[in-house]
């Protein structure tokens, strides 16, 4: 799967982390070549809330709204353990938090802020606005499997997780058209993140290393 150059270039988290992209698609000056909608898609401005919304928001928590044409298959199985369950939580709601940013065409989007700090709450910012600035957003479907957690006595944990981003597109908000492109082993995706958990008991996302084409992540 082609990179899109002028949305994917490299922004540092750290001097050896980058936040990737989390949709496929080409370079968007190339002529128009995907006029087909995937299944679902639409340009109107429909959401659904996230399945978790209503617990989210009777614990305080930032409601998240995304558009109906973007779904999630999280493939992370309960460990039976609280502290590594919220974990898990907590970093699915990040992600979500803020494909809604992109959707909503917002850098300042309140709930990725809520789920993020430091560093990586400004990577993010700059990251959605690159989006705002090409009038685009995600649509399709993101795959999340082969997770890990790991929770230290400090308040500090890892997850680590595939993406498959396969099934997963760049939309433009104005035309609706969607950059359907071919699933290659650039559509896999290996993420580590580094949490900690705040004051009010979330599990913040601090910082993010990805790896496109991981060989761990390929099918």
């Amino acid at each position: 799967m082609n990179r899109r150059p002028t949305l994917l270039a490299a922004i540092a988290l750290t001097a050896a982390a980058a936040l990737s992209l989390s949709a496929c698609g080409s370079d968007d000056s190339s002529k128009d070549k995907d006029n087909d909608k995937i299944a679902g898609a639409d340009t109107g401005t429909e959401k659904s809330a996230s399945p978790s919304a209503s617990a989210a928001a009777a614990a305080g928590r930032p409601k998240i709204e995304l558009p109906s044409d973007l779904h999630y298959t999280f493939e992370w199985d309960k460990t039976g353990d609280a502290d590594k369950d919220a974990v898990l939580s907590d970093g699915e709601q990040f992600i979500k938090a803020t494909d809604q940013a992109i959707a909503n065409q917002d850098p300042l989007d309140p709930a990725y802020r809520f789920y993020s700090e430091g560093e990586l709450a400004a990577t993010t910012q700059e990251y959605v606005q690159r989006f705002v600035d090409h009038k685009a957003r995600t649509t399709g479907t993101y795959r999340f499997y082969d997770e890990s957690v790991t929770v230290r006595g400090d308040g500090t944990a890892t997850l680590t997780y595939c993406e498959d981003q396969g099934k997963a597109y760049n939309k433009y908000v104005k035309t609706g058209k969607v950059d359907k492109t071919p699933v290659t082993k650039n559509s896999y995706v290996l993420y580590n993140t580094a949490l900690k958990k705040n004051k009010a008991g979330v599990w913040v996302t601090q910082d993010m290393l990805s790896e496109r084409a991981s060989g761990k992540c390929q099918p």
